[in-house]
This record gives C-alpha cells, structure tokens and sequence, in this order.
C-alpha cells in the first residue's frame, strides 16, 4: 500500500484512529480523534468516513462516533484469545465456584498482559482488571509467568520501558525482577501479593497449547492475607491441565481419534456436545461471509 504522509500508510494511520478510543473515551468527536491520534484533521476526516462505511466506526447522532459492532465481530474469529476464551470458561466458572473471588485469563500482547476473561463475586476483593484492557507484565502474577515464557527480548524492553511499581510491594528494581522470574520459572506458577493493591494478591499458574508452549494465563485474584496459596494453586494447576489438553486436541486434524466433534468450529467454540456434533456437519460454515 502506497505510504500516506509522514511515511505512514493508510493502514498505520487507520490503526492509530481505532487505538484513540478507550474504555474512559469510548465516544470522541473528529477534533479529538485528530487530537489523540496525531493525524491532521482533514486526513482524518477522511479516514474516518472510510471507517464507518466499513462499520468499523458508528456515527452517533450527536456527531461523535464510536467503536463499531463489526469490530468485535471480526475479533470474535480470532483463535488465540476467543477461541482460548471459549475452551476455558467452563474450567473458570468451577474455579470461581470454589474460591468466590476473581478469576481470570490472561495472554500476553507485546510487554502486557492483556485480560480475555474474568468471573468476579460481588463480594470478592478488589481487582483492577478490565476485560480488553492490559496490565504491564511487571505488576501482576500472571504477567511474571507470561514474561518468562516469553524470553530476554521481551525481559529487556520491560525494563527500556521503566518499572514503575504502583505499590511498595511492587517489583523496584531488574533483580527483583528476574527473581520473580526465575522462582515463577522453578515453581510453576507465580504470586504477586500487593503489587497493584494492597489488599489483594495474585495466584496464577500457566495455560499450555501444542507443544507446551505457554499461550496464556490462570488468576485467582484473592485477599492478601497470610493463609496458604497452594490449595488455590493446586486448584488453578487442574483447571489449567484441563483447558491445555481441550485446547491441544481442538487443534487435532479431523478424523484424529482424539479430535472432539465440531469441525472447523472446534477452536472457536465451546457448547454442548450435540451442538459441536450438529456444528461438525454444518456447511458451510456460519460464521464465514
């Protein structure tokens, strides 16, 4: 695609209007998207118009405009984190049902940990997290266990980025840092205990895809009192065994003895046993227009 002005491409410069919205700025009018995207106002103006009519972008009356349904639709077809989304709510909803706190899933985008999923109890202790929104690696438990999965280039432009602890319990400094690391690496899972409030901590413990690779995350976000972690742990290591084993086998070629009914469905969705048979023969498929 021929480079826009500023040597960025239209598609740069469509992504960089889209990531003006924010969960505390979901609406914005063409000045302030102009504002917060650094793009001048004729240009996108243009791109804009563009948007909408692709239903990327809705018009509201007022004259500001919103993210469009069209984009979580499109996101909805995406197997690393709906799919995952999919394969481990029921394994959540069994965890939560026994800790009456949060549970959540996580994986990593760039140097963060982006939440796909969270069950809370109204009662539970306090939790900052947004579904769709991100937390930097550093401060949570999950995000420590992403990181070392990840490698030392990832490592490394954590710390570029700068630490920034947001309690004094937080991660200080590039030793405590890789000591987090290489204790999440030696234990298997990972506790994070006051480093985004003071009154919680995180448990997290890996989710695996084909191969072992780590795809994701398991939190339990608790109270940060001084009872043991590790029958929370324990619980959080099962359900992850089960989500890695029902992710790897959606990924089975079809006719693998092991492969679970559902067809091309099978690493979107998560239903009823009938429904995934009635899914397996369906042609085409639904969700592909």
């Amino acid at each position: 695609m021929a480079n826009q002005s500023n040597g960025a491409s239209a598609i740069s410069r469509a992504v960089r209007i889209l990531e003006a919205f924010s969960y505390e700025a979901p609406f914005l009018t063409l000045t302030e998207i102009a504002q917060r995207s650094g793009i001048p106002l004729s240009s996108t103006q243009r791109i804009v118009t563009e948007l909408v009519g692709h239903q990327l972008l809705e018009r509201m009356p007022d004259r500001s405009y919103r993210m469009g349904n069209r984009l979580w639709e499109l996101g909805t077809r995406t197997p690393g984190a709906i799919g995952l989304r999919e394969i481990a709510l029921p394994y959540m909803h069994a965890v939560q049902a026994r800790v009456r706190q949060h549970v959540q899933l996580s994986v990593r985008s760039n140097l963060d940990v982006l939440v796909i999923e969270r069950i809370s109890a109204r009662d539970a202790v306090v939790n900052a997290s947004i579904v769709g929104g991100r937390i930097p690696l550093q401060h949570s438990a999950g995000g420590i266990l992403l990181l070392a999965a990840a490698g030392d280039e990832v490592l490394r432009g954590v710390l570029r980025r700068g630490l920034q602890p947001l309690t004094p319990d937080g991660i200080q400094n590039e030793a405590e840092l890789r000591h987090a690391i290489a204790t999440a690496e030696r234990e298997g899972y990972a506790i994070a205990s006051g480093r985004i409030f003071s009154g919680s901590r995180g448990l997290a413990v890996p989710v695996r895809g084909v191969q072992g690779v780590v795809v994701g995350t398991l939190t339990i976000v608790e109270p940060n009192d001084e009872s043991s972690p590790m029958p929370r742990i324990e619980l959080l290591r099962r359900a992850a065994a089960g989500v890695s084993e029902a992710l790897v086998r959606s990924y089975l070629p079809p006719g693998h003895p092991d492969a679970p009914p559902g067809g091309a469905y099978r690493s979107l969705v998560r239903s009823s046993e009938s429904s995934m048979e009635y899914l397996e023969h369906l042609l085409p498929p639904l969700a592909v227009r």
